[in-house]
């Protein structure tokens, strides 16, 4: 399913592609793309949820963030991403590429992954597929592109 939505970002919505294209349609074209029925469901059906999460309504947790709240990860949290991933997200909430509602939508995405853990690799994609989809965050979707796509040269002392 994560393959199916890097696909679906890479060719439609990171080159600003038609996003608005019939389901159907996707479907057909991802099926020949050789990804499997099933997956393909799971993925749309991914990505309809965190369209949805735009809507305060769906999530009221969103609005409702203390900025100098501490968030303490749940154990189902902790088995799927590594401390690793955690501390990836904090770094991204101090230099101010998430803020608390925005950190809890890449954590609502991640735990409806199917996967029993997530990668550092993945949850950056999952964080960049978040903040295209959150309107007034377009600073922080081109500084986590940067952090994704910008190989560092040299030295790194």
């Amino acid at each position: 399913m994560f393959d199916i939505l890097i696909y679906l970002f890479e060719n439609y919505i990171h080159n600003e592609s038609e996003i608005y294209v019939n389901h159907a349609d996707l479907q057909r074209e991802l099926s020949k793309a050789g990804f499997h029925d099933d997956d393909i469901f799971k993925a749309l059906r991914w990505l309809d949820s965190l369209s949805a999460l735009q809507e305060s309504h769906v999530k009221p947790y969103l609005t409702k963030v203390n900025s100098t709240a501490v968030r303490i990860y749940t154990v189902e949290e902790q088995r799927k991403l590594e401390t690793e991933c955690q501390g990836f997200l904090l770094f991204l909430e101090q230099i101010n590429v998430l803020d608390a509602p925005t950190r809890e939508m890449v954590l609502d995405r991640v735990m409806d992954l199917d996967q029993s853990s997530v990668s550092l690799d993945d949850l950056k994609w999952v964080v960049l597929m978040v903040l295209f989809n959150v309107p007034g965050r377009e600073n922080a979707y081109a500084q986590m592109e940067d952090l994704i796509f910008d190989e560092p040269t040299g030295p790194l002392h």
